[in-house]
């Protein structure tokens, strides 16, 4: 009994061996065999300095170049409407009219009056000519004449102030006033505005103040018009700063000849600033974003454990700069020349092997109009 058991605790424990043997020699096998990964598809671009209009971007109002909301200087009744709402008128042009029959009668007395002074003022002047009357009589009828004309001016004055006249050329508002209505000395009436061209006020920090210049070029975006640009200069700087923001107050002016721009409007204004040097400009896919910061990676040859050398990658780490739609400026980090990589970026390790297949490019539109979905 005890010889069979050590005989098949024998055969076992061979078994064991063989089997264990047979597996070493495949792990030597395996072990032998290199297991590099093979090189990563990348898409690359050079790195090229270019002009880069940086701009200060900020939110505005749109304000009429002339507006004014007219009233009359007098008390009365709205007798006439000659421009209704929305009209555009010519500076001079009437546009509502305040009863004033009581002053066109006391006018018409005081210019009969002023008639018959002149009269009486010719008469005395050929009777003093022929030493007919005395030099007080001449001058009783001269002050007279002079009164009449006066008292006449006046009534004429102050029916020009029942007459509401558009002190410039514009479009009339909505009316606040109807005919028959009692409106007393001052009261709003109608709102009158020239519309072309137009302005737009926005405040900017005072850093940027050295930035500004008139002239510079003004692009106003609205959202009324959704991606059109309407454009303009820089007209005025505000002689001070707020001291509260520190802020200071810019105004730009816009063409606007279909006045589809009204006053009130908000709207989104970049003014373009002065070129400085070439920058360079890369496509946002080529930044790796990272919280300790953010790089690119830079195809170049490189050598391996071996001495062997392969096309890898090397990570650096970038100053960004501006953005503008799918591309960004790079500050610091990169030279002009380098290959860098600009998709892919996302599976890349420092000193990775990759293979360069410039096939396909990512978009790089400054102004990318991506489809609505």
């Amino acid at each position: 009994m005890l010889k069979k058991f050590l005989i098949a605790t024998g055969g076992f424990a061979v078994v064991v061996l063989t089997l264990g043997a047979i597996k070493v020699a495949q792990i030597k096998q395996m072990s032998s065999v290199s297991h590099v990964p093979p090189p990563a598809a990348v898409t690359t671009a050079e790195a090229k300095p270019m002009e880069w209009h940086s701009y200060l971007k900020a939110i505005g109002t749109l304000a009429p170049v002339e507006g004014a909301t007219l009233s009359a200087d007098a008390d009365g009744i709205v007798s006439r409407i000659v421009a209704d709402s929305g009209t555009a008128v010519k500076a001079g042009d009437l546009l509502v009219e305040l009863d004033a029959s009581v002053e066109q009668a006391q006018l018409a007395s005081a210019e009969a009056q002023a008639d018959l002074a002149r009269l009486n003022y010719e008469r005395a002047k050929d009777l003093w000519a022929q030493k007919s009357n005395s030099k007080s009589d001449l001058d009783l009828a001269e002050a007279t004449l002079k009164q009449s004309a006066a008292n006449a001016a006046a009534l004429q004055a102050q029916i020009a102030k029942k007459q509401v006249r558009a002190p410039f050329d514009g479009r009339v508002g909505i009316r606040v006033v109807n005919v028959g209505q009692f409106v007393p000395r001052g009261k709003d009436m109608v709102p009158l505005q020239k519309l072309d061209p137009i302005y737009v006020n926005f405040n900017v920090p005072q850093q940027q103040l050295s930035d500004l210049s008139l002239g510079q070029k003004v692009s106003v975006s609205i959202d009324a018009f959704a991606g059109r640009l309407f454009e303009g200069g820089l007209s005025a700087i505000n002689s001070e700063v707020d001291p509260s923001t520190r802020n200071i107050s810019v105004q730009a002016k816009l063409a606007n000849p279909e006045e589809k721009l009204r006053a009130g409007m908000f709207a989104q204004v970049e003014v373009e600033l002065p070129t400085g040097a070439p920058r360079i400009v890369v496509p946002a896919t080529a930044i790796n974003y990272a919280p300790y910061g953010n790089s690119v990676f830079i195809v170049e040859k490189m050598k391996g454990p071996d001495g062997a050398e392969y096309l890898g990658v090397r990570q650096q780490f970038v100053k960004l700069g501006d953005t503008r739609g799918d591309l960004i400026t790079v500050e610091e980090g990169i030279k002009p020349g380098e290959q860098i990589v600009i998709a892919g970026v996302f599976k890349l390790r420092n000193g990775m092997s990759v293979q360069v297949n410039n096939t396909y490019q990512p978009t790089s539109d400054p102004a990318p109009k991506p489809a609505n979905t």
